[in-house]
C-alpha cells in the first residue's frame, strides 16, 4: 500500500496544526481519494444495505470490526471465504479495525458509548460503570465478556493481528488501549506507554504473520499495518505518542521488518478540541503517511477534521440515524417520523438529489417508519451515506479546485441554520 500526495490545503502557508490536504491511498484491491468517508460495516455488513447499495451511493471502501467478526462468525470462516471483501461480496478496499475500541469501550464507556462529554456524567454512572464492566486492562492484553452470550475471551496485541490477518482487509490497525476524558492525568500516561509497547509487538506480530501467510496463503495480497495514536486531550501525550510510533516504525524497518503504513487517530475527544488533537498529531507526521480518524460525527467535524490533516474517517451516525428514521439534508436534520411528513409527498432532499430522494417521498418514508417496516431503515440508511460520501467528495474537489473555503462557508451556514430539525 503507498499514498500518492495530492492538492495541499495550506500549501506554503505553515500553519500549525493546519495539513488538510488530497490524495490516494493505493490498496491491492483499488485506490481510495481522500479525503474520503469510510462507511461501517461492522458484521462485515452496512446495516440493512447490500455492497451494490453501498458502492452504488459512491463509497471507496467499507469498514469492519475484529471484535465482533471474532465473536461472530469468526476469523477462521471469513478467512476460509477469502478474506472479509470476498465474504461480503464487496469490490473494493476494506478496513478492519484492531478491536481495541468494543473491547475497552465495553469495560470502561457510559450507557454503552464513549464520555466523548464528560460535563452530564455524575458519581452514580462513573460507579455504576466501574461496578458492570465488561473488560478488565494489564499490561499484557484484555480479558472481555461476549456481548452476545456472556463468554469470556483475551485480546491481545499478537492475538488482534492473527484476527486481523484472517479477516484479510487491505488495511488493518494496532491493537491500542481506549480511554476516556474521566481517566486521570496519570493514567493517561501510563495508557500512552502500554500502547507503545503494544504497537511494537504488533509490528512484530504482523511481519512474522505476514510472511508466513506468504507461504500457507500464495497470492493473497499484504496488509498495511496502521499505528494508532493515543493521548486523549493532552498535546503533550499526543505528540508524544506519534513520535513514539514513528520511532518503532524507524526501527522496525531499519531491521528489515514491515513498519506501519499509516496512522489512525483515536480516543475518547471532546468535540471543540476535535482540530487542536488532530493537528498536534499531523503536525508531527510525514506528509506521505495516511491519517484515519477512528469515529467522526457531524458535517462541521468533518471539515474541522480535514482541514487539519485526516485523509479518511469512519462513523456509525449516518446508519444510526438512519434507523431511526433521521435523514440529512442541505438545510440540516430532520427525522420522518414526525406528523407533518404524513402528507409530504416531496423527496427527503430534492435538491440534493440522489436515489432516495428521487424515487420515494417523505410521506412513504413516514409510512414506512410508522408501520416498522424495514424498508424504511434502509432507505434512510442509504440517504444519508450518499449524503455523507458525496459531501467528502466535494470537499475533495474544492480543494483540488481551489474554492475550499467558499464551499465550506456556503455549505456549513445552510446546514447549520437550516430549518430542517424535527
Amino acid at each position: 500500500m503507498t499514498f500518492t500526495l495530492g492538492t495541499s490545503l495550506y500549501d506554503g502557508a505553515n500553519q500549525p496544526g493546519k495539513h488538510g490536504r488530497t490524495g490516494t491511498i493505493h490498496t491491492p484491491h483499488g485506490d481510495i481519494h481522500t479525503p474520503a468517508f469510510i462507511p461501517v460495516a461492522t458484521k462485515a455488513t452496512v446495516k440493512t444495505l447490500t455492497p451494490e447499495q453501498v458502492r452504488q451511493i459512491g463509497a471507496q471502501a467499507i469498514l469492519s470490526n475484529a471484535y465482533h467478526l471474532y465473536l461472530q462468525p469468526g476469523p477462521d470462516i471469513v478467512d476460509e471465504a477469502g478474506g472479509v471483501a470476498a465474504f461480503e461480496h464487496w469490490d473494493g478496499p476494506t478496513y478492519t479495525d484492531s478491536g481495541g475500541f468494543q473491547v475497552m469501550s465495553l469495560g470502561v464507556g457510559f450507557r454503552k458509548v464513549l464520555a466523548m462529554d464528560t460535563a452530564g456524567l455524575t458519581e452514580s454512572d462513573i460507579r455504576a460503570a466501574n461496578k458492570d464492566r465488561k473488560a478488565r486492562v494489564d499490561d499484557d492484553g484484555v480479558d472481555f465478556k461476549s456481548v452476545i452470550d456472556g463468554s469470556t475471551h483475551r485480546f491481545t496485541p499478537e492475538v488482534s493481528m492473527q484476527i486481523q490477518h484472517q479477516l484479510g482487509a487491505d488495511i488493518i490497525f494496532a491493537f491500542d488501549e481506549l480511554t476516556t476524558l474521566v481517566d486521570t492525568r496519570d493514567y493517561q500516561e501510563h495508557s500512552v506507554e502500554r500502547t507503545r509497547r503494544w504497537a511494537k509487538r504488533c509490528l512484530d506480530e504482523h511481519d512474522r504473520l505476514t510472511r508466513e501467510r506468504a507461504v500457507t496463503h500464495p497470492g493473497r495480497p499484504e496488509q498495511s499495518l496502521w499505528g494508532v495514536v493515543q493521548g486523549a486531550q493532552y498535546e503533550d501525550l499526543r505528540r508524544h505518542a506519534t513520535r513514539g510510533l514513528l520511532e518503532l516504525d524507524r526501527a522496525a524497518r531499519g531491521e528489515g521488518k514491515r513498519g506501519f503504513g499509516g496512522f489512525g487517530i483515536g480516543g475518547a475527544l471532546e468535540k471543540e478540541n476535535l482540530g487542536a488533537i488532530v493537528g498536534w498529531v499531523t503536525d508531527e507526521l510525514p506528509v506521505d503517511a495516511p491519517r484515519h480518524l477512528l469515529g467522526i460525527s457531524e458535517p462541521d467535524d468533518i471539515f474541522t477534521a480535514v482541514e487539519a490533516g485526516a485523509d479518511t474517517f469512519d462513523c456509525v451516525s449516518p446508519t444510526r440515524l438512519g434507523r431511526r428514521g433521521g435523514v440529512y439534508t442541505l438545510d440540516g436534520r430532520m427525522n420522518l417520523t414526525a406528523a407533518r411528513f404524513k402528507r409530504d409527498f416531496t423527496g427527503v432532499d430534492e435538491e440534493f438529489g440522489g436515489y432516495v430522494s428521487e424515487n420515494y417521498s417523505r410521506a412513504y418514508i413516514h409510512h414506512l417508519l410508522k408501520a416498522k417496516e424495514y424498508l424504511a431503515g434502509t432507505l434512510c440508511t442509504m440517504h444519508n451515506l450518499e449524503f455523507m460520501v458525496r459531501l467528502v467528495d466535494n470537499i475533495r474537489a474544492s480543494i483540488d479546485g481551489g474554492y475550499y473555503e467558499a464551499f465550506r462557508d456556503e455549505f456549513l451556514g445552510r446546514y447549520y441554520a437550516g430549518d430542517g430539525r424535527a
